[in-house]
């Protein structure tokens, strides 16, 4: 089930990315960045409902550890959204989205101590190819000695942490409710969601001194950007509370097929023959870590 989950979780990001992508260049970072929360709540929410009526309410077991780890993934999600925007504009949209999943082996790290999940060797294989493969794909090999002051570099990873750490964040904040998981995920989602949404709203509505600011620009664009990110954020967050975020973010790589179609297609960038070569060691990633997972 997981599978399917976060195949069709990576298809509506693969979209949404693009899109958010090109409302950054026409808003900025900042609305850009708040659109997929504040645009994708209601939708979120009317899921909520049905999961509600269809798998049943939930209660929270631990409300300091539920609080604490659904806040710290609304911040840190934030933060991983506004570093891979900014690596798109100091480097390029295939760049920024690959380096943006080193998340699935850092996932993995911080995991282990965190929700005490243990990963097969084929597993672990896996995600490491992932990560290397996003890294043969972004890397300029010729300027390997100063790709520490490559400033997309560095953005890119920042954002991979940021992922990892809103991961593992979700999955321990689902599981800290009693009842259903995927009510549980739901609940996690909205609060989060929620929260991005006042933060980010407050921020531009103080910096603009306009209380509808959140709502002026690009508002077809922004509702796009709200609605598949809301649909892929629920594939997500389900897939976290079902089995190890790792293999999730390492199945998700997937959304790979079409970065490269969108970085081609849509802005126009070429694609080198030593990024088909990582894109193909991400392809062989994803069949291990799914035929090692699958019983």
């Amino acid at each position: 089930m997981w599978i399917f989950i976060t195949l069709f979780a990576a298809g509506c990001q693969s979209v949404r990315t693009a899109y958010q992508n090109t409302l950054a260049r026409q808003t900025g970072f900042l609305h850009a960045t708040m659109s997929r929360s504040l645009y994708g709540l209601p939708l979120v929410s009317v899921y909520l409902v049905i999961c509600w009526q269809v798998f049943g309410w939930v209660s929270i077991g631990n409300h300091f550890t539920f609080f604490v780890a659904a806040s710290v993934c609304a911040i840190a999600q934030i933060l991983a959204t506004y570093f891979m925007l900014r690596a798109f504009q100091s480097g390029s949209f295939a760049m920024g989205t690959l380096l943006a999943k080193t998340e699935a082996v850092l996932a993995a790290l911080i995991g282990l101590p965190l929700l005490h999940y243990t990963l097969t060797i084929g597993s672990w294989l896996g995600i490491f190819l992932g990560v290397l493969g996003a890294v043969v794909m972004s890397v300029k090999w010729s300027n390997v000695r100063q790709a520490h002051k490559d400033i997309s570099l560095l953005l890119g990873l920042g954002s991979g942490l940021c992922f990892a750490i809103t991961s593992v964040t979700a999955s321990i904040a689902s599981h800290s409710l009693s009842g259903s998981l995927i009510t549980s995920a739901g609940v996690t989602l909205w609060y989060v969601l929620a929260l991005q949404s006042i933060i980010l709203c407050g921020i531009q509505i103080y910096k603009s001194k306009d209380v509808l600011a959140p709502f002026k620009h690009e508002f077809a664009l922004s509702c796009k950007v709200g609605v598949l990110s809301s649909l892929g954020s629920i594939g997500w967050f389900t897939g976290f509370a079902l089995v190890n975020p790792a293999l999730v973010k390492t199945l998700g790589q997937i959304e790979i097929v079409g970065t490269l179609y969108y970085s081609k297609v849509r802005f126009a960038e070429k694609m080198t023959k030593q990024q088909w070569i990582g894109g193909a060691m991400i392809v062989i990633s994803v069949i291990l870590v799914v035929t090692s997972t699958i019983k």
